[in-house]
């Protein structure tokens, strides 16, 4: 079974690049320290909303250190239309704190220095270099945790597992693209309450039906 759904992945990933396409459309941004700030905000949040704030965020804010010298609450009044976001302020606050003081205002460019910044997960961080820099990264949100692992892709037990599972079997130039294209299957047809399978191109490739 294994074997069979890993020889599958050809098949699944054309049908993915012919769905989904192979390039998504980025949040507003002109400088990567704003790009990092709408990915965080992002969390828990949908992209109507942030899409919705940072227009206005960014031409207030035009750099990193002006957002870490703001006061909270004039962080928090461009804000208010994304979930969590007093907790969202002050991560924004100190980790463009960070990046001025310890970057010289420039957003690093490895996991390991993204991961010492507030507010900044494994998945903001991998995203984030793959949409900033383009540099080669699956991230593994819930979609694509569900998903893969249904498809038989991955068995690993949390998004670190599943991500370096995928790293292995996925070609390395689908990586940055995974993630969206099962983001948008996982909200049209594999749902996490339901996965729709009779509607499902990919129900004959699936180990969810070849077993």
């Amino acid at each position: 079974m294994k074997r069979k759904t890993k020889e599958n992945i050809p098949q699944v990933l054309f049908w993915l690049d012919e769905t989904y396409g192979t390039q998504k459309e980025g949040f507003y941004h002109h400088e990567p320290w704003q790009l990092l700030v709408a990915i965080m905000l992002s969390a828990q949040s949908t992209d109507k909303q942030v899409d919705e704030a940072i227009p206005a965020l960014f031409d207030h804010f035009k750099t990193a250190q002006s957002v870490a010298e703001a006061p909270m609450e004039e962080i928090e009044s461009y804000i208010k239309s994304v979930g969590l976001y007093k907790n969202k302020a002050r991560n924004m606050k100190k980790c463009c704190m960070q990046i001025t003081e310890n970057f010289a205002g420039e957003v690093p460019k490895t996991i390991d220095e993204l991961l010492k910044l507030a507010g900044v997960g494994r998945k903001t961080a991998t995203l984030f270099l793959a949409d900033a820099y383009g540099i080669p990264g699956v991230t593994v949100d819930t979609h694509v945790f569900r998903i893969a692992r249904r498809l038989g892709w991955a068995k690993g037990k949390n998004p670190v597992e599943v991500e370096q599972e995928l790293m292995k079997v996925l070609p390395k130039d689908h990586w940055n693209r995974i993630n969206f294209q099962l983001i948008y299957h996982g909200r049209s047809i594999c749902t996490a309450r339901k996965a729709y399978c009779e509607k499902c191109a990919l129900a004959e490739l699936c180990e969810k039906n070849l077993q």
